[in-house]
């Protein structure tokens, strides 16, 4: 295989996936061999996009066993993940923004040595990806109860299929599925929330104060630049409360409110200098229309 550039390890791995398990220890005949995922003929190499193993096909290659509920049924395993990985986060960046860098079925499972992570791996698994984010779960509370086992990792607060993002007004919610909401772990969780909801709305005034400015005629690169580094400090939050620390997730926030202020400031002076001239235009229009009317006196006088 070495002159093909291509692993030679597929079988070694094999045999330690729960698939090779199945088939090879226990003669289980349903358990999927090589070319139930691989074509016995047409073999592409997985870039192509005809490949079974192409990040857009893979999923229907593992749906045809994991779809079928006669057959999940014998294993006690749901036949959903299709679904919900498709409205997930993950689902969502292969099939609509045609991100192939997002994780398919083998991105978290493996394909030859396909296995469940276990709950001391699922937080190693995620931060494969999600470095940052990985980091600061590490450093926070949660990190060494999860790599320890006792908490489910990055399960404790997301869905493994369904990957979704946690919006800002329900962080208080989600801790309280844990922590009592009086407990001092539930307090934390209303100042995170509290913090995020407040940079939120932030960054969301500041993007209607550029869209005014743009309507009065005015140049908005800086406040643009401005936006997009507020956005930047937003987006550390995100990863920041991760950690759950309070000190950093104010410091940020200041960071995004003292951006986005400067574009409300200014859309505010816009606004105040565009009234401003409205109202220097009224003796201007009091004149032209007393000279209108003056004229139009004048000229029925004229015409009698």
């Amino acid at each position: 295989m070495r002159q093909y550039g291509l692993a030679a390890d597929q079988l070694a791995e094999f045999e330690t996936s729960r698939h090779g398990q199945l088939l090879l220890r226990q003669g289980d005949t349903d358990a999927p061999t090589c070319t139930g995922c691989h074509d016995a003929h047409t073999i592409l190499p997985a870039e192509d996009a005809r490949s079974n193993v192409h990040p857009t096909n893979i999923l229907a290659t593992c749906v045809r066993c994991h779809e079928d509920e006669r057959l999940m049924a014998k294993y006690g395993l749901p036949t959903d993940q299709s679904e919900r990985y498709r409205a997930g986060a993950h689902g969502i960046a292969v099939f609509e923004k045609r991100n192939f860098a997002a994780p398919t079925c083998v991105g978290c499972h493996g394909s030859h040595a396909a296995l469940p992570p276990a709950v001391t791996e699922i937080a190693h698994v995620c931060s494969k990806c999600h470095v940052l984010l990985g980091r600061a779960f590490y450093q926070g509370p949660h990190g060494s109860p999860g790599v320890g086992g006792r908490l489910p990792g990055c399960l404790g607060c997301h869905s493994n299929h369904g990957t979704e993002r946690i919006a800002p007004d329900r962080i208080t919610s989600l801790c309280a599925r844990c922590h009592g909401s009086e407990s001092q772990a539930g307090l934390m969780g209303v100042e995170i929330q509290e913090r995020v909801l407040r940079a939120t709305e932030e960054l969301s005034v500041a993007a209607l104060a550029i869209d005014e400015l743009v309507l009065m005629g005015r140049r908005v690169a800086d406040e643009r630049f401005r936006y997009q580094a507020a956005l930047t400090e937003y987006r550390q939050i995100a990863q920041i409360q991760h950690s759950l620390d309070l000190e950093r997730l104010e410091e940020l926030g200041l960071r995004v409110r003292s951006n986005t202020g400067i574009i409300r400031a200014t859309a505010e002076v816009a606004a105040e200098t565009r009234w401003e001239h409205k109202l220097l235009l009224v003796p201007v229009w009091f004149l032209t229309l007393s000279a209108v009317a003056f004229a139009w006196f004048k000229l029925r006088d004229l015409k009698s």
